[in-house]
C-alpha cells in the first residue's frame, strides 16, 4: 500500500474507488467500507484507494487511538487497499465540501466511485453529508455508496463503543466489534527488572503513549510476535501495587513469555490481547505474585494451544 501524507494526486490510471473516514481501529464496520472499495476496483479495473486523515498526538478529536498508526496501516493494506491518502487534518479542515469534492475526490483520486457510512460527513465544520455528497458527484460521474452500518448486539458499532469496552476490560465485545484481536505494538522499554530480578519472570515492557487509548487494568491472555513466531504470553496492566504501592505510580504494561529468551529492547513487536483474565490486585508477597505470573503464562499456553487444535 504506497501511503501519503499529503494532498497528492495518486497513481490511479483509470481512476479509483475510495474509502472515506477516520477508520480508527479499522473496525468492522470500516472494514465493511473499505472492503467495498477494494471489491469494486477489482471488479471494475480501477485503483483501491481510501481517504483519511492524521489528528495531532494531544488532539482529543476523536478520543484515543485504538491502533497505533503503524497497526492501522497494516490492517487497511490487508483489506486491499493499494493507494492511500492520510494528510494532516489542518490541511483540508478548511475546505468547503464543494472544495473538498474537487480537490480530494476529483484531483487527488481521479474517483469513479466513493463509499462510505451513512453519517459520513466533510467539509469545513462538517457541513457536507450523505445527500450532499450524491448531489456534488453526480454531475462528476461519481458513483456514491453507502455501506450498512456493520451492527454488534443489536446497536451500531464504532470507535466509541470500542473504547468503551477496552475501558471497562470487556475485551470480548472490543475484539468482536474490531473484528481481529485487539493489539498493541509500543517500543520495548527497560523496566526496574522486579520480574527477572526477584519474581524469576522477565518481562517485555511496553508503556502506552499519552494518545493511546488505555486498556483496563488486570491479567490478560495474550500472544506476541517475535522472531518470526507467536509467543504464548501473560500480559498485566496496571500500577503494579504489590511492589509500588505509591500514589502516583505509573500505569505499565508488561508481558511475560514463557518459552522466549532474548533481548528485544529498542523493538516493536505486536502484542495481542485475546482474553481478560482477572482484575489487579496487591498480594501479600512477591511468591504470590509470582504465582500468578506463571499460572497465567500457563494458562495462554494452554488457551492457544486449544485454539490450534480447533483449527486443525
Amino acid at each position: 500500500m504506497q501511503i501519503h501524507h499529503e494532498l497528492t494526486p495518486i497513481t490511479a490510471p483509470c481512476g479509483s474507488a475510495v474509502a472515506l473516514g477516520y477508520f480508527d481501529g479499522v473496525h468492522c464496520g470500516h472494514r465493511a467500507v473499505l472492503g467495498a472499495a477494494a471489491a469494486c476496483a477489482a471488479q471494475n479495473g480501477l485503483t483501491a484507494a481510501a481517504f483519511t486523515f492524521e489528528l495531532p498526538g494531544n488532539s482529543t478529536l476523536k478520543g484515543g487511538r485504538i491502533l497505533s498508526l503503524q497497526l492501522k496501516h497494516t490492517r487497511i493494506a490487508e483489506i486491499g487497499i493499494e493507494e492511500y491518502l492520510e494528510p494532516p487534518f489542518e490541511q483540508f479542515r478548511s475546505l468547503s465540501p464543494e472544495e473538498f469534492v474537487q480537490r480530494v475526490l476529483v484531483e487527488c483520486f481521479h474517483a469513479k466511485a466513493v463509499f462510505c457510512g451513512d453519517n459520513f460527513t466533510f467539509g469545513a465544520k462538517a457541513a457536507g453529508d450523505v445527500p450532499m455528497l450524491r448531489k456534488l458527484c453526480a454531475p462528476l460521474g461519481i458513483q456514491v455508496n453507502i455501506v450498512p452500518m456493520a451492527q454488534y448486539q443489536g446497536q451500531t458499532v464504532s470507535s466509541t463503543r470500542i473504547r468503551a469496552a477496552l475501558e471497562s476490560g470487556d475485551l470480548d465485545s472490543a475484539n468482536a466489534m474490531l473484528g481481529k484481536p485487539y493489539c498493541i505494538n509500543w517500543p520495548v522499554t527497560h523496566g526496574k527488572g522486579i520480574g527477572s530480578g526477584k519474581l524469576g519472570t522477565p518481562t517485555i515492557n511496553q508503556n502506552y503513549p499519552a494518545e493511546a487509548q488505555q486498556l483496563c487494568t488486570g491479567v490478560y491472555l495474550t500472544r506476541i510476535w517475535l522472531d518470526g513466531r507467536w509467543y504464548p504470553a501473560a500480559t498485566g496492566i496496571g500500577r503494579r501495587p504489590t511492589v509500588d504501592s505509591s500514589a502516583n505510580a505509573a500505569v505499565t504494561c508488561e508481558t511475560y513469555v514463557p518459552d522466549f529468551c532474548g533481548n528485544v529492547y529498542g523493538q516493536a513487536p505486536v502484542l495481542e490481547f485475546h482474553k481478560y483474565l482477572c482484575p489487579a490486585r496487591k498480594f501479600n508477597s512477591m511468591q504470590e505474585l509470582a504465582q500468578l505470573i506463571h499460572d497465567a503464562a500457563q494458562e495462554s499456553k494452554n488457551y492457544f494451544a486449544a485454539l490450534k487444535g480447533e483449527s486443525v
